[in-house]
């Protein structure tokens, strides 16, 4: 394996009948990093996070996890890794110190190592006033922490996080991304699976998209960002009366062409410069005394980026 990955797949396949799970999928995941892998439902995610976890077997290609080769080393990649899946994995009945410690042994650690392992994981991941509760007391979000803190007993170099906030409130959802990051900063190698685009953009340091089984586009949020283009300058007029003469003046300021949207009186074009951009344009509209409602500076949203793309997907296949 290439000297600083945490993770390398190459040309993976799994079959299922007639259906190809995966189709020659590709991935790196760089050490202290969280890579993103998204996709709509059924384009190979969580098969891909399993094979990785040595919980599946595949028809081909080859990974590495830790070092170490998933299909002739499992028992090796299973001791360095952690897994959180879609849904909570502990006993609601039992607190979550007794959560804790109960994994601690079932990756047979001492009873006293196994105490002092869940006291550091409760503390580390904000769960020490709600130690000794019963786990069904919790909130969504201290039960996924909780899920999390117990991937963590064997502190593992790599995580893999299969849509951990699935379900979840935006408090809650903001609690596991923190979670994720304390993880990063300590060293720990993060693949993070997700529906939610707002997720990887926050998250994820690379982000790949996966599609019908093989990966189909990858690289940093902002550089998948700039596949729709660059920035754009957004302006809504008052009157739909402004609309043809705002257009002209800013298509001279931006020295691009612009689009116009008659339903909503917003004028669009694409700018390289900007925060210039941004006021130039609406210095000239004051100074033109044509009246705006509106005007924004923006860039094409993960959200766009995958409609585009796995749109491009399916109308190749």
């Amino acid at each position: 394996m290439a000297e600083g990955l945490a993770v390398v797949a190459e040309g993976l396949r799994k079959r299922y009948g007639d259906h190809n799970a995966l189709d020659g999928f590709d991935l790196t995941v760089a050490e202290g990093t969280v890579c993103g892998l998204l996709g709509p439902n059924g384009a190979g995610k969580t098969t891909a996070v399993r094979i990785l976890a040595t919980l599946l077997q595949f028809d081909g290609g080859r990974a590495q996890v830790a070092g170490m080769d998933v299909a002739t080393k499992a028992k090796e990649v299973k001791r360095r890794i952690g897994l959180v899946g879609q849904h909570a994995a502990v006993d609601e009945i039992l607190s979550g110190k007794q959560n804790l410690e109960m994994f601690g042994r079932l990756f047979h650690l001492s009873p006293a190592h196994a105490r002092r392992r869940a006291d550091e994981l409760l503390e580390h991941f904000g769960l020490t006033d709600a130690a000794t509760r019963p786990a069904k007391t919790y909130s969504g979000g201290m039960r996924r922490r909780l899920d999390i803190a117990a991937s963590m007993i064997l502190a593992p170099r790599v995580l893999f996080l299969d849509e951990p906030t699935t379900g979840l409130d935006p408090r809650s959802r903001s609690e596991v991304w923190q979670a994720a990051r304390d993880m990063v900063a300590t060293g720990t190698s993060v693949l993070l699976t997700t529906q939610y685009l707002d997720e990887a953009d926050q998250l994820a340091d690379r982000i790949s998209v996966i599609n019908h089984g093989s990966v189909i586009a990858e690289g940093t949020p902002d550089q998948l960002k700039t596949t729709l283009g660059g920035d754009r300058v957004d302006v809504v007029v008052h009157s739909d009366t402004e609309l043809a003469r705002a257009a002209e003046l800013i298509g001279k300021i931006a020295g691009a062409t612009v689009a116009i949207d008659h339903d909503t009186r917003q004028v669009s074009v694409p700018v390289t410069d900007r925060v210039t951009a941004l006021i130039d344009v609406a210095q000239t509209l004051k100074t033109a005394e044509i009246d705006i409602e509106d005007i924004e500076l923006r860039r094409p949203t993960l959200d766009e980026v995958f409609l585009s793309l796995t749109a491009t997907k399916q109308a190749a296949a």
